[in-house]
């Protein structure tokens, strides 16, 4: 009874032994800063960003414009209109603060929303690459250093990066 046991717990422990898990990492930062379609996008919210930056400055100038008037002009009005002026320009002022503050939040949610996406995509790529390779695990690794040490051979950023930008390539 002892050497069947004996027997089937060898079994066992060669049947998990050869059950060997397949792993390898991925360098995040490196994925994400040198992945194609992420630096399109970083390049087209920087233009859009810039672009909304131009139109706020050019109706900020216009209203530096119309104070400046009406500094030159505040010493020849009645009280009464130079209230009045104030309290215009002190409402255009908050108009312009609000439509900047608008604009900057609409710009940001945006980004957020495509990044979110795209930080999605590859990680349903890496997933499905994963399972297409019969790997048990594949880690990411950061500036962070979450993953201090491994066996050479293991990094396989490249090889996931090379095809993420050819599948980019493809859809455009």
């Amino acid at each position: 009874m002892i050497r069947r046991f004996i027997g089937i717990a060898a079994v066992a422990i060669i049947m998990v032994s050869c059950n060997e898990q397949k792993t390898a990492y991925v360098d995040t930062t490196k994925l994400i800063e040198e992945y194609k379609e992420m630096k399109d996008v970083e390049a087209e919210f920087t233009t859009k960003s810039d672009s909304v930056r131009q139109q706020l400055d050019s109706v900020a100038k216009t209203f530096q414009q119309e104070v400046q008037e009406y500094q030159a002009k505040m010493n020849s009005m009645s009280d009464a209109q130079r209230q009045e002026r104030e309290r215009e320009l002190m409402q255009k002022q908050q108009m312009l603060q609000q439509q900047q503050q608008m604009q900057s939040n609409r710009l940001r949610e945006q980004s957020t929303a495509v990044m979110d996406s795209l930080v999605k995509k590859v990680k349903d790529y890496v997933k499905d690459y994963g399972q297409e390779n019969n790997y048990t695990y594949i880690f990411g690794s950061n500036e962070s250093a979450n993953i201090m040490y491994a066996e050479e051979g293991l990094d396989i950023t490249q090889e996931i990066l090379t095809k993420l930008n050819e599948q980019y390539g493809s859809e455009e």
